[in-house]
């Protein structure tokens, strides 16, 4: 073995640096010049031994055995340049040139050595190549005929007849032939099982990438039929690999990305550029859990594939990209929340500037004429009108201020609740009774329908007014002289409905999905005809969040709009949710300084 090793060892040293780095080309070029060395350092060897026992040779024999060194020029010729078709060539000339010059002298084509033309295109069968043994067959055919036409015509020299050495030459012959032909076939054994391991290897270097990446490799048809697809499809879509073949990927491909996934297919087969396509695909769900199928996303890259086949075919390398587009939808969800915090901001700022300044402006000026009431001539009247109108302006604006407040301890979560027993038609009735001025102020209808048979609830007493306070006055100032209000209460199992339904101008449907947001008022904001921050439905909407209630709005442009709330009669503090946007405060409420307000008004 380490006799072996220095030989191999040797025999690398002398390969063409083209040959090193591949293990097949290795093994071809070492099986090429082991055996021509070998041999004609055995020839070498053996000729001053031929002289000792022959004599002096003749020139025949010198020239027999001079040629023997062409092998070691032919091996010479492969380690300088690399190319072994042409030393394949070479070989066969000198094989085929050594057999000819012996057999011209020892009887043409019936000399021992005749049978080593055989030999020739066997030996090139070695190189691989169809064009080098097409070459050795011709060249040992015609070697064949050149010696059959000059027996034909006496053209050989004349031997001497001796039978006995001619078998004996010719059993001689046969028999190297045979040994020769025997070492070609061990070499051709040899390179062919190194030829199968590599293979083997390759295989298993590629099973081994397949297996492991977690990309998708896939061979489709121009009309998406899959011809192979990877084991990773397996961990990626739940599903074996054997049922994803054929149109079986296809068929998990969600029904709206098809048309762009079988055209990303047909344009990789007909054109030389790749392709990209995002698409969703089913994935099944997971053994031992009881989720169900659901889609992922995936990023397909598909390329022509190259080779010379009647069928255009696609390779396609497919990633699992959902955690991908889950994040583009949230920055996409963030994004449009930061767009509407600031249509939020650029309302609240121009609803402020309305709401602000004009009893601001009406404070100030009126207490400025009753400051300088002796060079305005102000009567007792005069200043009395004066200062209820400065009231009314500070009262508005308190409402405000309240209004904004309740609206920001909403979101941060620190209203409190003070559940407790009450009645709610009494409560009901008290708010109608207080808007009832405004209503008929605006020519408004106000009708209350609640039954006398109202249960107790439970719940806070002062929330609820505020809301009823809020829907109510909503309602009136939207409506039109000359229309109704109504508002009823009753009963359904063990939750008490709150319903306000007006005659009014109504609500737009592209605007009912933000109906409660903070500071959102239905219609353009520089266009208004009624005064109001926006902050009205959007406290009704927290107070009720805060009951574990429920809000619904229904309502149509021109033809009025109807506000219910469904209020648990028996609500207890735990039951409320604990993420809720607000909790209610009982101390200073806003409509507590509305009702003394509107009953100084009405006495």
């Amino acid at each position: 073995m380490i006799v072996l090793s220095i030989i191999r060892d040797c025999l690398d040293a002398l390969l063409h640096p083209s040959a090193r780095y591949d293990a097949l080309t290795r093994a071809r070029h070492r099986a090429f010049m082991a055996p021509r060395l070998l041999g004609s350092l055995v020839a070498l060897a053996a000729f001053p031994i031929y002289l000792a026992m022959r004599g002096a040779p003749t020139a025949l024999e010198v020239a027999a055995f001079a040629w023997l060194i062409a092998p070691i020029l032919l091996s010479w010729f492969l380690s300088r340049t690399g190319r072994y078709e042409g030393a394949h060539i070479l070989s066969a000339l000198a094989l085929a040139g050594l057999v000819m010059m012996v057999a011209v002298t020892t009887g043409g084509i019936e000399s021992f050595a005749a049978v080593w033309l055989i030999v020739v295109p066997l030996e090139a069968a070695l190189s691989a190549s169809r064009r080098v043994v097409a070459f050795a067959s011709a060249l040992a055919l015609s070697c064949a005929a050149l010696l059959i036409a000059l027996g034909h015509f006496h053209l050989l020299p004349v031997a001497e007849p001796n039978a006995a050495l001619h078998g004996v030459l010719m059993g001689a012959g046969v028999a190297s032939a045979t040994l020769y032909a025997a070492g070609l076939a061990v070499s051709a054994e040899s390179l062919a099982r190194t030829s199968v391991s590599l293979l083997y290897l390759e295989e298993d270097r590629y099973r081994l990438l397949a297996r492991n990446m977690s990309d998708v490799i896939s061979r489709h048809n121009r009309n998406g039929a899959v011809g192979f697809i990877s084991p990773a499809a397996e961990a990626m879509l739940g599903t074996p690999c054997t049922r994803l073949t054929g149109h079986g990927l296809f068929d998990r491909v969600h029904v709206a990305d098809r048309p762009a996934y079988l055209t990303a297919l047909s344009d990789a087969a007909g054109g030389s550029e790749q392709r990209s396509v995002e698409f969703r695909l089913r994935r099944d769900a997971v053994r031992g859990q009881n989720s169900s199928a659901d889609f992922i996303w995936v990023e397909m890259r598909c390329r022509p594939l190259e080779q010379a086949s009647p069928e255009a075919e696609v390779v396609a390398v497919m990633r699992d990209i959902t955690d991908r587009k889950l994040q583009e939808q949230a920055l996409e969800t963030a994004r449009a929340a930061a767009e509407q915090a600031d249509a939020s901001k650029t309302r609240f700022l121009a609803t402020m500037s309305h709401e602000l300044r004009t009893p601001l402006n009406a404070i100030i000026g009126f207490s400025e004429m009753i400051v300088h009431e002796e060079a305005m001539m102000l009567d007792t009247a005069r200043r009395r009108e004066y200062a209820q109108l400065i009231n009314d302006s500070g009262q508005h604006l308190l409402s405000v201020v309240n209004g904004i407040l309740d609206m920001s301890k909403m979101e941060t979560g620190n209203f409190e609740i003070s559940p407790e027993p009450f009645a709610p038609r009494a409560a009901l009735l008290h708010c109608c009774n207080l808007l009832a001025l405004k209503a008929r102020d605006n020519g408004v209808d106000l009708i209350t329908r609640a039954a006398e048979d109202l249960p107790v609830m439970n719940g806070d007493p002062r929330a609820f007014k505020q809301i009823a306070l809020n829907l109510i006055t909503n309602a009136i100032k939207f409506t039109e002289r000359g229309g109704s209000v109504t508002v009823s209460a009753a009963v359904e199992g063990s939750r008490l409905m709150l319903s306000v339904t007006d005659t009014g101008v109504g609500i737009a449907a592209e605007d009912l999905t933000r109906i409660g947001d903070p500071f959102f008022q239905a219609g353009k904001t520089y266009q208004r005809k009624h005064e109001g921050t926006g902050l009205g439905l959007s406290i009704v909407k927290g107070l009720v969040a805060l009951h574990d209630g429920e809000m619904n709005v229904q309502s149509s442009v021109g033809e009025g709009t109807t506000v219910t709330v469904t209020l648990p009669l028996d609500f207890a503090p735990s039951l409320a949710p604990s993420n809720n946007i607000a909790t209610l405060k009982p101390a200073q409420r806003p409509e507590t300084q509305d009702e003394a307000h509107q009953v100084k008004k009405r006495a």
